[in-house]
């Protein structure tokens, strides 16, 4: 075993220990730890995990929205909704993914995090406009990348590939304008070539 691994599993019952019955479920794959935790602990895990001795992780790098209702071919018995946050520490040099699964797929509420990371606060932004996560506590939540007419989430894996409108610019009007999409929606087959001299071979 590698020191890299040595190291990832230590974490790993570092963090078990530190967030206790919080653990809904943490591993090691490729070295690196993820640790799943329950909604309802997910602010407290975010605050043992930034503040306990032997985790130290001050800084959060990314937080990204999932969808996982076509996971493994639409093979998934969970929530659909999550949220993974990479955390690193400085102080340590060690790093850890936590994992959360908002528990209303119709409506995936999660607690902000923005109070234990301030780096957070785009990065909420960004799964609220993208996959209509939202996080109870954030002070402006409201969307990031699309404009303010857009309809729906784009990176949810129901969203249309041609999206609900289309705009353009109207030069009658003098300015941008929604209108119902004009491309057909059609479905390209790939032509498979079965011909016995094709190509001229024999």
């Amino acid at each position: 075993m590698t020191a890299v691994a040595v190291h990832a599993e230590t974490l790993k019952d570092t963090i078990a220990a530190t967030l206790g019955e919080k653990v809904k479920r943490i591993n090691v794959a490729l070295d690196e730890v993820t640790v799943v935790v329950a909604a309802a602990d997910y602010a407290s895990a975010a605050l043992l995990l930034r503040d306990a001795p032997g985790c130290q992780f001050e800084q959060l790098i990314d937080l990204c929205g999932l969808d996982y209702s076509d996971y493994k071919m639409g093979i998934w018995e969970g929530d659909r909704f999550a949220v993974a946050v990479h955390l690193l520490s400085v102080s340590l040099n060690q790093r850890v993914r936590l994992k959360v699964f908002a528990v209303d797929d119709g409506m995936p509420v999660l607690p902000s995090v923005t109070k234990v990371w301030s780096a957070a606060n785009w990065f909420e932004r960004e799964a609220f406009d993208l996959f209509g996560i939202v996080f109870e506590g954030h002070d402006d939540l409201r969307r990031i990348l699309t404009d303010y007419g857009f309809i729906g989430h784009p990176f949810r894996k129901d969203f249309p590939t041609s999206g609900h409108v289309e705009m353009r610019y109207d030069a009658e009007q003098k300015r941008v304008i929604y209108q119902p999409i004009s491309i057909e929606p059609r479905e390209i087959t790939p032509r498979i070539i079965r011909e016995d001299k094709y190509g001229g071979l024999h």
